[in-house]
């Protein structure tokens, strides 16, 4: 049976996605294009804008106009370069919380407060909030963790990479 805080946060989510639906309606051709193209990552040319402005038929200004646009809507969450942590001496972690839906927005924001947390996602189960804790250095996850947990009073689960697989994920537009 859903409480009084889930039946809200069903609510929000429908929301949420009734928003998304409404951006991919304010997408055009070209968006859309520029969107697929940017998914396979920047050519190591010389003027990587500069190439795909000119593919798409563009000015560098309104390339990056939207870009910007793009991450203002929230359509990309992010636009850079992806490194491999461990090869840089780095680690990440996995981890979760079994979080009582009544202080969920309060924890997500003790949680998220601290630099290292990369990424934070709701999940329906009992360990109903998972991150990930990123670092250059292995035994500040640890660190990470244990000040989470003292700050919000809850157990911080850690689930180290064993094994890394490398899932091309591309969505089409």
């Amino acid at each position: 049976m859903q409480n009084s805080v889930q039946k809200r946060q069903a609510i929000a989510d429908q929301h949420t996605q009734r928003q998304v639906k409404s951006l991919m309606l304010d997408l055009d051709d070209i968006d859309r294009a520029l969107i697929n193209h940017l998914q396979d990552g920047l050519d190591l040319v010389e003027e990587p804008y500069r190439a795909i402005a000119k593919a798409f038929h563009l000015s560098q200004p309104e390339l990056f106009e939207r870009i910007q646009r793009l991450l203002d809507l929230g359509i990309f969450s992010r636009f850079g370069p992806m490194f491999d942590a461990n090869k840089m001496g780095g680690k990440f972690c996995l981890c979760a919380i079994k979080v009582p839906w009544e202080r969920y927005d309060a924890v997500t924001d003790i949680v998220n407060a601290h630099e290292q947390v990369a990424h934070n996602y709701k999940r329906d189960h009992i360990l109903n909030m998972w991150f990930v804790i990123g670092s250059d250095r292995e035994d500040a996850i640890e660190e990470v963790a244990r000040k989470i947990e003292a700050e919000s009073g809850l157990e911080v689960l850690l689930f180290p990479k064993e094994r890394e697989f490398f899932i091309s994920l591309k969505i089409e537009v």
